[in-house]
């Protein structure tokens, strides 16, 4: 056995668990790690600008890629509360990540020392496990059961804190005879599988409902396989969008309040059968219960035991990893298919279909200054079926959810559950540390953009090509619109005059003048008729440069975009699409 520091086992460690990409910002408290990881040389290392920016780079780096597990990393005290928003992120949206912070001395920590907080305690709820490593043999088992928590059943986050003295301290440690623990994913039955067979057969309307866990399972292409064997229409979910492509005949639209499709919720009240993979019921998917719930025979399949009956009780519920449930349903699928048959569904596959083909929004506005639909409109058809795309909250990503199209798994990145302003970008940064060859497009209001504006110094830094489009009314929009239900509009506009930049008209931040200073690239569009303009020549720039390129798209300071609280009332507040030139990038086109 070798004898060494105990730091240098948890590069090690690290390394062979496959977790060699690393956001953070070196601390005295966190400084033996850093000296490990540089003398060592197999972790990648980012310096953020801000702690929970870091968080959340590793959020985008585990997000984007199948087994990807990001670590940020810490000093003691501030740095590990920073972090807890990106904590929380990661775990309501099941996403593992690995943060590791600096403590001041096992000796200490009962003496307010600086600096020295339980981070263990405060970061508990929101990990599938928090501990202050207190004797330096501890390290390799901690670690070793940190990575099988964050792989095993729901995954989700972890937190190990480092005393000082613990770092510094040598243990006896061989990387060689290490091994990862055995990861646990529960699995369907044969027998469930022929039961949830038997009940779809007696349906006559079934969909299924594809959440994010089919995302976290990397199994879309079992979903696809066993919805076309099957001839029944998917909704995904908002974390499950891309789990089957937007332009797929049996992709039905998405349901909600917000984040959702005229046709897809028009579908889904419809239908008589839902089964649910790898979703969590969540209230912007389903509105009110009575409705949602109304008619309809439910099957919830979920990894995590409690999930199942949280929001409401299934008619039958399964307890397996998403992936292991569409392989048994595909095998039982396949030999009725050569048995006995399946039902025959084409009549109502055509109904979704016409009501996919004709219930759409407009997005084709001349306005001056843009209505924001026209923006989603234009990024439809500048960037393709092969970008990714990264948001998380406000009326950006709402609209961005009604009018863009994903077209494939982890092309559609956002914080679903805990949806933090600022999120955004470094999100985006950590996605392209993790495909740098995608074609990465953010989407953020003027608000979520201004919250962790300084990462993008980050992307200019070490070369983190990607376009980030801004649509800017100067207002908090999603928060405008909901007060208006109180009849008031109450600190909610960021306009000022700019004494600086006059050029803004009354916009307040100059944000391509920040951009700029922090060493990227930037474009400012006002008429609806250059934006296509301009997103090529984002694109273009970020090749050229290698650095993130922001779009701001001045919008006009009022919109209401569709929302209501029923997924049969939602209001419709803009002209709805009539013609095909009303939405001309819409999924399937109007006659």
């Amino acid at each position: 056995m070798a004898r060494m520091r105990t730091v240098d086992a948890v590069v090690a460690i690290l390394e062979k668990e496959g977790a060699t990409e690393a956001f953070g910002l070196p601390g005295a408290a966190i400084n033996p790690l850093y000296s490990a990881m540089r003398a060592h040389g197999g972790i990648r290392h980012t310096l953020a600008r801000h702690v929970e920016g870091a968080s959340h780079m590793a959020e985008g780096y585990t997000r984007a890629a199948a087994g990807n597990i990001g670590v940020c990393i810490g000093t003691s005290g501030p740095a590990g509360t920073d972090m807890i928003t990106g904590l929380y992120s990661a775990s309501a949206d099941s996403i593992p990540i690995l943060c590791i912070t600096g403590q001041a001395p096992v000796a200490k920590l009962h003496k307010e020392d600086f600096q020295a907080v339980d981070i263990a305690a405060i970061a508990g709820p929101v990990t599938k496990m928090a501990m202050t490593v207190l004797e330096p043999g501890q390290i390799p088992g901690a670690f070793q059961k940190a990575f099988s928590l964050m792989r095993s059943g729901r995954p989700g986050p972890v937190l190990l804190d480092l005393p000082l003295d613990v770092q510094l301290a040598e243990i006896e440690f061989d990387i060689d005879l290490y091994e990862p623990l055995p990861v646990h994913r529960p699995a369907a039955t044969r027998a469930q599988a022929e039961k949830v067979l038997d009940m779809l057969a007696a349906a006559e309307r079934p969909l299924i409902v594809a959440g994010g866990g089919i995302v976290n399972a990397d199994a879309a292409e079992q979903l696809v396989a066993l919805a076309e064997l099957l001839d029944v229409p998917v909704v995904p979910t908002l974390m499950g969008w891309g789990a089957i492509p937007d332009d797929h005949p049996l992709m039905a639209g998405m349901v909600g309040l917000q984040t959702s499709h005229r046709y897809g919720n028009a579908t889904f009240l419809e239908s008589d059968f839902v089964l649910g993979i790898g979703n969590r019921w969540a209230n912007r998917h389903t509105g009110g219960l009575e409705t949602y719930t109304r008619g309809r025979t439910f099957v919830h399949v979920d990894i995590e035991p409690t999930q199942i009956g949280r929001v409401f009780s299934p008619d039958l519920g399964i307890v397996s990893d998403a992936r292991a449930a569409l392989e048994v349903l595909l095998e039982a699928a396949r030999e009725r298919r050569s048995g006995p048959g399946l039902p025959d569904r084409s009549e109502w596959v055509k109904d979704c279909a016409r009501r996919k083909g004709t219930l759409h929004r407009k997005t084709h506005f001349e306005q001056v200054p843009i209505k924001p639909q026209r923006v989603y409109e234009e990024m439809n058809a500048a960037f393709g079926t092969d970008v990714t795309y990264v948001s998380t909250i406000g009326l950006s990503q709402i609209a961005g959810g009604q009018f863009l199209h994903v077209y494939g798994p982890r092309k559609w990145i956002n914080a679903g559950q805990a949806g933090p302003l600022g999120w955004t970008g470094p999100a985006a940064l950590g996605v392209v540390r993790a495909v740098p060859e995608a074609n990465v497009v953010a989407l953020s209001g003027d608000y979520d953009f201004q919250f962790m504006i300084e990462e993008l110094a980050v992307g200019a830094q070490f070369n983190l090509p990607y376009v980030h489009v801004v649509v800017n009314n100067s207002y908090l929009g999603l928060i405008r619109q909901s007060q208006r239900g109180f009849k008031m509009e109450q600190n909610v506009s960021l306009a000022f005059e700019n004494i600086n930049s006059p050029e803004t008209q009354g916009y307040g931040v100059d944000h391509l003048k920040v951009v700029e200073g922090l060493g990227c690239k930037a474009l400012r569009v006002t008429d609806p008729e250059k934006l296509r303009e301009a997103f090529a020549e984002a694109r273009t720039l970020a090749g050229e440069h290698q650095v993130p390129v922001v779009v701001e798209v001045i919008l006009e300071r009022v919109t209401n975009i569709s929302m209501g609280t029923e997924i049969d009332g939602v209001v419709e507040f803009e002209e709805l699409a009539e013609r095909g030139v009303d939405a001309p990038t819409a999924i399937a086109l109007l006659d």
